[in-house]
């Protein structure tokens, strides 16, 4: 990534994403000037994403329905197995990410590229697979975006997210730390919440849950807590707690 385009993309994540206008504005009003190179960024920021991707294990022929979507690189992840489903959807409320997403994705017609919000947006078919790649702490209304991520599901369907996580200890360091994540990413639009795994946990049977750190460029000697969960929608209601 050239050094100036870094510059700029650092500058505007200085910036932060400002208060004013609907969800939606805002996310444009901050992503607009960085759209061009914003892959090449997040590519050091955002951990896990590949992870993510390649255990997700949808059938063939499947649904899959990536929600905040971005510039529709993670689907990339999936590689020839794209190939076997019926079709992705990527799903964004971003006008300049979608931009990105559409030119990455023009010559393949299995991934479809929607400008909708991931809180109200429901697909034509249910989906075999649903997931969310650093998209869930930007989501205001996060818990009604996991419950129509649930509804749209099939039931045994795979749900996944990888997303920023905070500390769970509850010593003064952990303490501390916390309040300056939260205080950190919120500048950006970004809200940390410790809520996202427990209640993940709560409403899908839990396959898999791993929590790591990882290091934040530009910030030497800062690390990052972050998760990766996958589970699946219950056949009967009934979820692991």
């Amino acid at each position: 990534m050239p050094i100036t385009a870094e510059l700029r993309t650092l500058w505007q994540m200085a910036r932060g994403a400002g208060d004013g206008g609907s969800h939606a504005e805002r996310l444009e009003r901050f992503y607009r000037p960085q759209a061009g190179h914003y892959d090449s960024f997040r590519e050091r920021l955002l951990h896990g994403r590949r992870e993510l991707v390649e255990l997700l294990d949808p059938p063939e022929g499947a649904v899959v329905i990536e929600l905040g979507a971005g510039t529709g690189r993670n689907a990339e992840h999936f590689g020839a197995r794209l190939l076997d489903f019926s079709h992705v959807e990527l799903v964004d409320l971003c006008p300049a990410l979608l931009e990105q997403a559409r030119r990455r994705w023009a010559q393949q017609p299995r991934v479809r590229i929607i400008e909708a919000d991931a809180v109200t947006y429901r697909p034509l078919q249910p989906a075999d697979c649903v997931y969310f790649s650093y998209s869930l702490t930007m989501i205001p209304e996060w818990r009604a975006a996991l419950a129509n991520a649930l509804a749209m599901l099939k039931p045994g369907g795979l749900l996944g997210v990888v997303d920023f996580d905070l500390p769970r200890g509850d010593c003064i360091a952990d303490r501390c730390a916390c309040e300056f994540w939260r205080r950190w990413f919120a500048h950006d639009g970004v809200h940390l919440d410790r809520a996202h795994v427990d209640t993940l946990r709560q409403v899908t049977q839990t396959q898999l849950l791993r929590e790591s750190t990882a290091a934040l460029p530009w910030l030497p000697g800062l690390r990052m807590p972050y998760y990766l969960y996958l589970g699946r929608k219950p056949l009967n209601g009934n979820t692991d707690r």
